[in-house]
């Protein structure tokens, strides 16, 4: 296999590993062959009925070949390959078409009665009569060992939960989940809950029970509803096994609990060289794809390999708290992935809800990714000693209450490098009621910062030497690039984070609310960038020491020495999030301004922008055109016109 040369942060070349595998045998499974045994030898004629048959008689150098249908299994392998060119690969003969379900289809239900409908002080005409709620008692012999509605998320690690800021209800409801024809249901954590919400569901006390009441009030007889009754899709039970490939499959409704451990509905547990692509992963109730570690628990030993693993061309739709998650995992290769609906359990307070979410990462390839739609949880938030990881040619669009887009905390070896990115539409995470109300001039002049309003496109916190290089930052609620230092949070024999030598070199920040950049020192660096269509006054900032700082271009200019070749610009731009399209067009209103505009402050129109000098590491632009060499725009194009809508989906190359 032959693949381009990507350059990592400190100017070495990406390590693609892959070969192409001459399989040495094969082993079919088609669940719906009439002829499809457990007892057959696996041949295209005398298929396996489950995948995992074909998983117990796999070696090195065997290639198992799925046909259509919905397994309810957990496979579990029990062999791993040999080398890049001797891998064992499950693969669905017709991508899509393999559906491993953690949960069960039931069918038999009767009227919930004996439970109090309504608290006693619901007003009586609110009370809904007509309201139809219906009880399942479960089977034990679907459980086999493992009841989701018996065990709460959070699980024995749960230390670190600030309970005076956190709604513990998330962690503290059941893992086990009810689906009404692939739709999930709402839990309630009391029986009078269902009659707020309809297309919701109570477990009781024992876990034996649950009772639901559909949308409409309709009857259950009518749909497909399903049970979650397994912790996971595909995950073997030995850990280290290596070089596995997961090609084409569909994986849904995995019950487990919150991280940590980190136990995704596909599970690497704690191998190596894994291939994890064309997958789709649905509604895990915590976290779909794990690769790493699994758990800082476990004894560690760091002379073993970790990571080396690939995830590619993956749909993660709906993880609870994390869509992929990897402790210790090095050399990762993530690639062509579209990450959507990340964070819908409310529990970013267990500090492991994101997207992806590594721990001590090095040498890692983050690209050409789209992040859509993350709930209160960061897209990307790589923890703690990360080095040398490059995070190139992504989409993070739509963060619904969301703090940040990327997060790297704890970092003071090496770089990190964040380039040709598109940042659009981050809201911030914050309490309304908390935001005081300040009557006339009296907010004006309050320079500091504080912990209400947030919302950033790259958040640093204890982070050295991170690099923001031709990236756009639209629509964020606060700044574009944040950081601040962590002097208290250290390792052993190790200093403090400190947030120093930064370097934002030749982005395109457009509308940012609270400002563009928001230094903690003057000791880090911001050159050739472009402030499209910024309102406030002091959008560049530097807090320490005090005075605190907020500072126009030319005053940044003029005192720092930063951006002597950026430029403001007023003229807009809009990011279409479901076409997945960018549009550059003259604005329709002026600068505002309280006299005069200082002639030649602003470009309004996108020929006018600056070239800058461009980086060396960076050969492409966002949709794959080769960069020049030399000078180059700001941004991740090659180049900018105005009214032309431009493809910004990344996986098309």
């Amino acid at each position: 296999m032959q693949f381009k040369e990507v350059l990592l942060p400190d100017g070495r070349n990406f390590d693609f590993w892959e070969k192409e595998t001459v399989y040495s045998s094969v082993l079919y499974v088609s669940q719906n062959d009439p002829k499809a045994s457990d007892d057959n030898d696996g041949t295209e004629g005398a298929p396996f009925k489950t995948i995992q048959a074909a998983a117990d008689k796999a070696v090195a150098g065997t290639h198992i070949i799925i046909g259509p249908g919905e397994y309810h299994e957990c496979v579990s392998p029990k062999a791993g390959g040999n080398g890049p060119d001797s891998m064992i690969c499950y693969e669905a003969a017709n991508p899509g078409t393999v559906i491993i379900k953690a949960s069960e289809v039931v069918t038999d239900f009767s009227l919930s009665e004996d439970w109090r409908r309504w608290n006693p002080a619901y007003p009586e005409d609110k009370k809904n009569y007509n309201m139809k709620i219906w009880s399942h008692s479960l089977d034990p012999d679907m459980f086999r060992g493992y009841n989701p509605f018996c065990a709460v998320n959070i699980i024995h690690d749960r230390l670190f939960i600030e309970y005076d800021k956190t709604d513990m209800t998330p962690y503290l409801n059941r893992r086990g989940m009810i689906f009404c024809d692939g739709k999930p249901l709402q839990q309630v954590p009391l029986y009078s809950g269902m009659s707020d919400i309809e297309g919701s569901y109570w477990v009781e006390a024992n876990g034996q029970t649950v009772h639901f009441r559909l949308p409409g009030d309709e009857d259950p007889k009518d749909h497909k509803i399903e049970i979650t009754v397994r912790e996971q899709c595909f995950a073997p039970k030995i850990p280290y096994l290596s070089y596995i490939k997961v090609k084409g499959l569909v994986c849904a409704h995995a019950a487990m609990g919150a991280p940590v451990p980190q136990r995704g509905a596909i599970s690497a547990y704690r191998g190596h060289h894994w291939i994890i692509e064309d997958c789709t992963v649905d509604w895990s109730n915590a976290v779909a794809i794990d690769v790493g570690n699994e758990c800082w628990h476990h004894n560690i030993d760091f002379d073993r390999v970790a990571g080396y693993s690939i995830i590619r061309r993956c749909h993660i739709k709906d993880a609870g708290v994390c869509g992929i998650a990897g402790l210790f995992a090095k050399n990762m290769l993530v690639e062509d992935n579209l990450i959507e609906g990340t964070g819908w359990q409310k529990m970013e307070l267990s500090w492991e809800a994101a997207g992806l979410k590594f721990h001590g990462s090095e040498n890692a390839l983050i690209r050409r990714n789209v992040f859509r739609n993350t709930y209160r949880c960061d897209c990307i938030w790589l923890d703690v000693a990360n080095v040398n990881n490059r995070i190139t040619q992504n989409l993070f669009l739509d963060g619904v209450e969301q703090r940040e887009a990327i997060f790297i905390e704890c970092t003071r070896e090496g770089i990190n490098l964040i380039d040709n990115n598109i940042f659009w539409n981050i809201e911030g995470r914050f309490n309304e009621k908390d935001i005081p109300d300040e009557p006339g001039s009296s907010g004006w002049y309050k320079n500091v910062e504080d912990s209400i309003i947030n919302g950033y496109g790259v958040y640093g916190e204890g982070t050295d030497r991170m690099q923001l290089v031709n990236n756009f930052f639209g629509k964020i609620r606060a700044y574009a690039y944040y950081a601040k230092p962590v002097a208290f949070r250290l390792m052993p024999g190790d200093r403090g984070g400190t947030s120093r030598d930064a370097k934002l070199l030749n982005n395109i920040i457009y509308n940012c609310g609270v400002g563009a950049v928001c230094f903690p020192t003057k000791d880090n660096s911001s050159e050739g960038n472009a402030y499209i269509h910024q309102v406030n006054g002091g959008d560049l900032r530097i807090m320490y020491p005090e005075p605190e700082v907020c500072l126009d271009l030319k005053a940044w200019r003029e005192f720092y020495g930063f951006d002597i070749t950026g430029c403001e610009g007023w003229f807009d731009f809009d990011v279409d999030t479901d076409r997945l399209t960018l549009e550059i067009r003259k604005s329709d209103s002026l600068p505002p301004s309280f006299g005069p505009l200082p002639e030649g402050r602003y470009i309004y129109n996108v020929d006018d922008m600056n070239s800058v000098e461009g980086d060396k590491r960076i050969t492409e632009d966002l949709n794959g055109i080769s960069r020049k060499t030399g000078a180059v725009l700001p941004g991740p194009f090659n180049e900018l016109i105005f009214d032309k809508v431009y493809n910004i989906d990344p996986r098309n190359l």
